[in-house]
């Protein structure tokens, strides 16, 4: 029986339809729930409303649905969240899931290391959190950092101007001493939990095929080398204004520089030489609980 899971994100919400054992993407939606929260110091009405309409609309065409949240809706004062999760209950006859940081890299991590055999780390960015873990055979370490990409952007705005005059390396400074990062080092960093494929395919920096494992939801990889030449070209040449003017989700590009800056950090502090960045969410571990 059809299944959709709708994983809601500091920025991004994910719809993935669920069918036995078979999981499919329907749709990526921007909501800056974090972007407007740090304005307003509350959950903007319109981005709830945004949400119980998205949710209302896929009603029409599925009967089980299951909604969860991360990052932003954790950071919620208990009075701010039991009223919007009153009011989503009220609006959806839904339950809103709000899923631990624990949780979060726990089925994400699950999802991305399926079919690796041997130690890698896994990297998932979020608009307000980062989760790293070291996978070998099994979780080893986990970090969790309550910092994420609008974090980033908020000190560094020019990042989603159509070229950054802020420098990669003052970027990476920045980030360094607040990121939590496993103490074991890793050869592989597997890139998860929000769009990193979608952005190496659109944002013209080089990549080939995955060589190091076979999995159909990871079918591309680049060497530490060429990513940290392409993050620079992606600050000072890549015209963000031209990316945005032919790809369908404009928005959702506003905060890639924060996140190729955090990316790069985290590969260089465990002394990464590949980067395989993925589209992979907590679905595929929510799908098998």
């Amino acid at each position: 029986m059809k299944k959709l899971i709708i994983e809601v994100g500091s920025t991004c919400t994910k719809l993935d339809e669920v069918n036995d054992s078979e999981i499919k993407r329907i749709k990526d939606v921007t909501i800056e729930f974090k972007r407007n929260f740090s304005k307003l110091k509350q959950l903007d009405g319109n981005d709830v409303k945004k949400l119980i309409n998205l949710v209302k609309e896929e009603q029409k065409q599925y009967k089980d649905i299951f909604v969860c949240g991360t990052s932003i809706f954790r950071a919620l004062e208990e009075q701010m969240k039991e009223k919007f999760l009153t009011e989503f209950k009220v609006e959806t006859g839904l339950d809103f899931n709000i899923i631990s940081q624990e949780e979060e890299n726990k089925y994400t991590v699950e999802g991305a290391t399926r079919n690796v055999k041997g130690k890698v780390a896994v990297f998932i960015g979020g608009g307000g959190s980062t989760e790293i873990a070291i996978y070998d055979n099994g979780i080893k370490e986990m970090c969790n950092t309550k910092m994420g990409v609008i974090d980033v952007m908020e000190q560094y705005p020019d990042l989603g101007e159509n070229l950054a005059t802020t420098a990669v390396k003052t970027v990476k400074e920045w980030v360094k001493p607040k990121l939590k990062v496993p103490t074991p080092k890793a050869d592989i960093l597997i890139l998860a939990g929000g769009g990193h494929m979608k952005f190496a395919k659109n944002s013209g920096i080089t990549y080939e095929k995955n060589t190091l494992f076979e999995d159909s939801q990871e079918p591309i990889m680049m060497d530490i080398n060429t990513r940290k030449l392409d993050t620079e070209r992606y600050y000072k040449e890549i015209s963000l204004d031209e990316i945005r003017n032919r790809v369908n989700d404009p928005e959702w590009w506003y905060a890639t520089r924060a996140m190729c800056a955090m990316v790069l950090e985290v590969a260089e502090s465990l002394d990464v030489k590949y980067i395989i960045p993925t589209d992979i969410s907590m679905v595929y571990g929510l799908a098998n609980k």
